[in-house]
């Protein structure tokens, strides 16, 4: 018997054979099983997924004798004659070779004809997107109201090369892309039948090179027999398809854990003198740092398509990286694929970027560095409280002292004239912005001139700092009202200092103006020292004093 390539050996006879189109198959024999066979069918979809299988399948079970739940025989006189392609009521056309309108105006005479033998004449018209638009119009008739006994069965890899008018008057089926995962199981099946050995490894390199298409992952596994023997090695395949090996992308990033720039230039030169693609190097590299970012977010290697043992080290790498980190390498690497195609030198551009790569610092978010400083040892310092809103430059962050309650202050008696008059706090003690905001209705009871406290019933205190009161203005409108009186921020100033005790500078600021307190704070002349101190002794910071 003379030799059969695997992809026609291993075709599928049965709707049950057919793999990764169950969405499809199921509903055909559905279909078959209820009297409900449509008249025309369009089956589109990638390459090598099954297209013209079910359609000979589907063509074969509508003329076999004995059905059986749905699917064919493959024993009664009309499956061995439709297997050993004898049948005269199963008609198959390349459309790419019958494609001018003669041959269609042929087609449409043979379809008044009934069957010979079978209940059915069936025509499967391949690559049907071939016809030119002369056929199309010329089959629009006879497609839409064929005589009771025809059935048209289309197939085409460019649907929307297809007229609508013909797509409208068929049942469209899509057929998927096949899983990476059923292309290895199903030859490895192959395989074991064939008394082949094969790793996993060299599974995902043949099913990830066919790229969904398993048609084209048998014939590459064929080429693979011929060169290893039965005695398949993923080292020796790599070598055959002078396939990028994925060990190299691992590397690349250790180096970029390890900051090991040297890296760059000794995996470039492993890229040059094995004489690999560089272009087809940086879709790979793109394609695994998706991975580890598939890994990072779903916290499992489910969306990843690769052997098993690369998948147990893309989630090693869960805890080196974050979303962010991979999304900067993300946008290199997609920097990269544009621009290398326009260098005249790829290899020093591969050389300079993937240095540029490994210098990358790992990002940190505030709200990570809001952990760690919460973390960290403070001596009881409040870290949630912005520097500058609630202590001046004189006062000392709080520390934690002892749980005992505090000492119980005699309340006096006050009269009703007391009262009435809101009493300036003692000079010696602290005032802070939580003090002056929650003394603010009194403060501005205080205030004679009836404008200036119409104006400051309306406003608010932003901030104190450094001995300086900022006002926040109730309306935009105010500010432009104060411009012509001179005197009040001064007379507001004295009032302040009079009634708090304290010496300060009165600042107005409008609602719309954008207040940037920690900028201000850093820039200030008195940081808070004990802070700066956790962020250099935690967070690893360097402290920069300008003149």
């Amino acid at each position: 018997m003379s030799y059969l390539v695997t992809a026609r050996k291993w075709r599928p006879t049965l709707f049950s054979e057919v793999v990764g189109q169950q969405h499809i198959t199921q509903t055909l024999k559905n279909a078959i099983l209820n009297g409900r066979v449509a008249h025309a069918y369009l089956f589109a979809g990638p390459r090598g997924v099954g297209k013209t299988t079910t359609a000979r399948i589907m063509a074969k079970v509508l003329n076999c004798k004995n059905p059986k739940d749905g699917e064919p025989c493959n024993k009664c006189e009309m499956c061995n004659a439709f297997n050993s392609s004898q049948s005269l009521d199963i008609i198959e056309i390349d459309g790419a070779s019958n494609r001018r309108i003669e041959e269609i105006r042929t087609l449409r005479e043979s379809v008044k004809y009934a069957p010979t033998k079978g209940t059915h004449k069936v025509y499967i018209i391949d690559e049907v997107h071939m016809l030119t638009i002369e056929s199309f119009n010329a089959l629009l008739k006879t497609l839409e109201e064929p005589p009771e006994h025809t059935i048209f069965i289309f197939a085409t890899t460019d649907v929307h090369k297809v007229p609508s008018t013909i797509i409208s008057r068929c049942q469209r089926y899509d057929f998927r892309r096949i899983e990476l995962n059923t292309i290895k199981d199903l030859l490895n099946k192959i395989a074991e039948a064939e008394n082949i050995t094969i790793d996993d490894k060299s599974l995902t390199i043949i099913g990830k090179k066919a790229d969904g298409a398993l048609r084209d992952a048998e014939s590459i596994f064929d080429q693979v027999v011929s060169f290893c023997g039965n005695n398949i090695e993923a080292d020796v395949l790599t070598s055959m398809l002078n396939l990028i090996d994925e060990d190299i992308y691992f590397s690349f990033t250790d180096a970029i854990l390890e900051k090991n720039f040297a890296a760059a230039f000794d995996i470039t030169e492993e890229l040059y003198n094995k004489g690999w693609n560089f272009i087809d190097f940086v879709n790979g590299m793109t394609e695994h740092f998706r991975n580890i970012l598939a890994a990072i977010v779903k916290k499992d290697s489910s969306l990843i398509e690769s052997a098993e043992m690369y998948k147990e080290k893309y989630m090693e790498y869960i805890k080196s990286f974050s979303e962010a980190d991979i999304l900067k390498l993300l946008n290199y690497s997609n920097r990269l694929n544009q621009e290398i195609k326009f260098a005249q030198n790829q290899r020093v551009k591969i050389e300079i970027s993937l240095a540029h790569m490994i210098s990358l610092e790992k990002t940190e978010t505030i709200s990570n560095l809001l952990e760690k400083l919460k973390s960290a040892n403070l001596s009881g310092y409040n870290v949630n409280t912005v520097p500058g809103r609630e202590t001046d430059e004189k006062k000392k962050p709080e520390r934690v002292t002892s749980s005992t309650p505090p000492e119980t202050k005699q309340v006096k008696q006050e009269s009703p004239k007391e009262k009435s008059s809101p009493k300036p706090p003692s000079t010696n003690v602290p005032v802070d912005f939580k003090t002056i905001k929650s003394r603010w209705a009194e403060f501005v009871d205080t205030i004679t001139d009836f404008n200036y406290k119409l104006l400051l019933g309306d406003a608010k205190p932003q901030k104190y700092f450094a001995g300086k009161l900022t006002i926040r203005l109730g309306r935009q409108s105010d500010k432009d009202v104060i411009k012509s009186e001179k005197t009040f921020t001064k007379q507001i100033s004295t009032s302040a200092q009079e009634f708090f005790g304290k010496e300060m500078s009165i600042e107005l600021t409008t609602p719309d103006t954008l207040h940037r307190e920690e900028i201000e704070f850093m820039q200030s002349d008195q940081p808070n020292t004990q802070l700066v101190d956790a962020i250099i002794n935690e967070l690893g910071g360097k402290e920069y004093k300008t003149n």
